[in-house]
C-alpha cells in the first residue's frame, strides 16, 4: 500500500526524531553533574554551619549558667570556675559540660574560666568564623 507523498514523509520525520543524539545527552549529563556539584557544596556549608551554630548553643547555655552561678555566689570569680560548680546550672540539667567537634571532626575542649565561655584546639581559642558576634562558634551578641 502506497501512501501519499505528505503523508509517508511525515511518518519518516517522527520516526527520525524518537531518539535522542550523542551530543543532546552529553548536554543533558553535564548539566546534571554541575547541578549535583552545587547541590554537595552547598550541603556542605550547611553541615559546617550546623556544627557552628550547636558548638554557639553549648556555649551559651555555659555562659548562661556562668551568670546563673555568680548570681548565687557573687564573691567568686570566674576564673576559679569547676565543672561541678556550672553543671547544676546548665539548662536541662544535661549532667556533663558540653561537647564540640571542629570542623574536620577534631576534639574540641571547653574553656569556662574566661567569661564568655569558648572552645578551644591546641590551647587557643576556636572559631573559624572569624567573627566574635555571628553567634557561629561563640555565644555571639547577648
Amino acid at each position: 500500500m502506497n501512501l501519499p507523498f505528505n503523508l509517508q514523509t511525515k511518518f519518516q520525520k517522527s520516526s527520525r526524531e524518537r531518539g535522542l543524539t550523542l551530543l543532546e545527552i552529553t548536554v543533558v549529563l553535564a548539566l546534571m553533574m554541575s547541578l549535583s556539584s552545587i547541590v554537595i557544596f552547598s550541603i556542605s556549608a550547611l553541615n559546617e554551619w550546623k556544627k557552628g551554630r550547636a558548638a554557639a548553643e553549648s556555649l551559651k547555655a555555659v555562659y548562661l549558667s556562668q551568670k546563673s552561678y555568680l548570681a548565687d555566689h557573687p564573691s567568686d570569680n570566674f576564673a576559679d570556675f569547676e565543672a561541678d560548680d556550672l553543671i547544676p546550672y546548665l539548662p536541662n540539667r544535661p549532667g556533663a559540660m558540653p561537647s564540640a567537634t571542629g570542623l574536620e571532626d577534631e576534639s574540641l575542649t571547653l574553656n569556662f574560666n574566661v567569661m564568655p565561655p569558648e572552645f578551644e584546639l591546641t590551647g587557643s581559642g576556636y572559631d573559624p568564623s572569624n567573627s566574635t558576634t555571628d553567634g557561629l562558634w561563640d555565644v555571639g551578641s547577648l
